[in-house]
């Protein structure tokens, strides 16, 4: 089975492709932003890699949320709460982390399902 990789790097890929699976890189917001407005830019910029993977947020399977502070937990699940689909939400986990940068506060990784056979195509 043919390994795609998607924005590659000299130190990752932004995605993953392997059969009919994706694996995203962590997304991260703007340093300094909130929390809640790294959250949108966080599931923004995922939605936007799925669909130029021929997926979308119902096809998520798994997301790991990793936050720099737990007290930020409400209020990023108030983003999320109103960005996942209903009925197609996927395994997830969060916990607390050291992220790479003080400034970031939540951090995104996601694997989801393509949409056919046909991985999609590079930008």
């Amino acid at each position: 089975m043919d390994i795609k990789r998607i924005e590659t790097g000299p130190r990752m890929s932004q995605a993953v492709v392997h059969g009919n699976t994706i694996y995203l890189a962590g997304q991260v917001g703007k340093v300094g932003d909130s929390v809640a407005d790294q959250t949108r830019t966080c599931l923004e910029q995922v939605e936007t890699l799925l669909k130029g993977l021929n997926s979308d947020p119902t096809r998520i399977l798994q997301t790991t949320i990793w936050l720099a502070d737990m007290a930020d937990f409400a209020e990023m699940n108030e983003v999320w709460d109103a960005w996942v689909p209903q009925g197609h939400t996927p395994a997830r986990a969060c916990g607390e982390a050291k992220l790479a940068h003080p400034g970031l506060l939540v951090e995104f990784i996601v694997i989801a399902a393509v949409n056919s056979d046909r991985p999609g195509q590079d930008k």
